[in-house]
């Protein structure tokens, strides 16, 4: 494992374009619980299908309201992870850094990182589900509350099933992913499209592909090099055999 970490530190400080993806384990390290791990105590008796589609939130808006609610008080409690801090740090020893990320907690930005993309959205944010605009203030009054330009229900800013990724967001996504020398890939399944599809177009485009992860994964027999563990170890230990 040393002399891999020490190949793959190479690596990175020969490279002048680096992408890495995150997906959920990084933040799991912080504390908040993966999308299915918060089915519990009252939301147990739902599925995620009962609240996480558009159909789900037209027909109980105020129960899904409620659950995204409860999500966002416990990301507001976390914070970000060694493996956060030593991405910001490693944005300091590379040419150009870009982190594309499935999470939707913002723990990458409270971190430091000045720019994320987003596929998922952010659960922070809070759109209107009729005019879109992104709303900041509203009345507490009703639950869902509603947006005071058209009156629409408020609605996290995160991609639910069946709906399809921000455009801008998975276009730049390709972009970086296509360009980079070295990918990292941290703390994802590699099994929720089209953000899987990313890693195998890194390794198309003739990328070194490093995947960080604490089991294998569908990417791990394709990937340039495999790095066992968590983020919060891995991550630091990269950054300072770069120094």
């Amino acid at each position: 494992m040393s002399s891999l970490l020490t190949q793959v530190a190479q690596r990175l400080g020969r490279a002048q374009r680096v992408a890495v993806l995150t997906g959920a384990g990084m933040s799991a390290e912080s504390g908040v619980p993966t999308f299915r791990d918060a089915q519990t105590g009252f939301w147990s008796r739902f599925k995620p299908e009962d609240l996480a589609t558009p159909e789900a939130f037209a027909r109980q808006p105020e129960v899904v309201w409620n659950w995204y609610a409860w999500r966002r008080e416990l990301v507001g409690k976390a914070e970000p992870n060694p493996g956060h801090r030593a991405l910001v740090d490693l944005a300091t020893r590379v040419p150009a850094l870009q982190v594309v990320t499935q999470n939707v907690d913002g723990l990458h930005q409270r971190a430091g990182l000045a720019r994320v993309i987003e596929l998922h959205g952010n659960l922070m944010r809070t759109i209107c589900s009729r005019c879109g605009r992104t709303v900041e203030t509203w009345t507490a009054e009703a639950s869902p509350p509603r947006c005071l330009t058209c009156n629409g229900w408020l609605r996290p800013d995160v991609v639910w099933f069946g709906e399809s990724l921000p455009h801008d967001a998975l276009t730049q996504a390709v972009e970086i992913v296509g360009a980079a020398e070295v990918a990292l890939v941290v703390g994802t399944s590699g099994l929720v499209e089209p953000a899987a599809s990313l890693p195998r177009l890194a390794l198309a485009r003739g990328a070194f592909v490093v995947e960080i992860n604490l089991t294998p994964t569908p990417l791990t027999p394709q990937a340039s090099a495999f790095l066992a563990g968590p983020a919060g170890e891995v991550l630091p230990d990269l950054v300072t055999r770069l120094a």
